[in-house]
């Protein structure tokens, strides 16, 4: 998957405990918010999305973005992966991957498409919940898909 200029160590995290959608939503976007690739309104086309359509993907993975209308609050592209070890209750299914997403001029496709081959590979995705630290799960994302 080409994560290059779309994800850096910095915009992955582990967490030992569970969490709520609302909260590993909002980490989500403030991951991005950081990353420079939305503003602050970005969140709340978030939860417009979630609303509207829920956005647990299976195979434990949750992919929060914003709503086509939210185009505004996408400055650049941008990929954040947040694992819960503890869970998150995605309306009733469990997410431990919780991978916000923004991207700039239809990128959002191109990304979206590569993370969902990620997590359809069951040996990927035990690999990615073995990972001890931050840093191993993102050079497992990006090493996805080049071997």
């Amino acid at each position: 998957m080409e994560t290059v200029g779309v994800m850096t160590p910095e915009m992955v995290r582990i967490h030992a405990g569970p969490a709520t959608r609302d909260e590993a939503m909002r980490e989500a976007a403030d991951l991005l918010i950081a990353a420079g690739a939305v503003t602050e309104a970005y969140y709340e086309a978030m939860q417009d999305r979630e609303r509207s359509v829920s956005t647990f993907m299976g195979n434990g993975l949750a992919i929060p973005h914003g709503t086509n209308e939210a185009r505004d609050a996408v400055l650049n592209s941008a990929i954040t992966l947040v694992r819960y070890d503890g869970g998150v209750d995605w309306n009733g299914n469990q997410a431990t991957f919780v991978v916000g997403i923004a991207g700039k001029d239809g990128e959002h496709l191109e990304l979206l498409s590569g993370i969902a081959i990620l997590f359809s590979d069951d040996t990927e995705v035990d690999k990615l919940r073995a990972a001890t630290t931050p840093e191993q799960l993102f050079a497992l994302v990006v090493s996805a898909g080049t071997d």
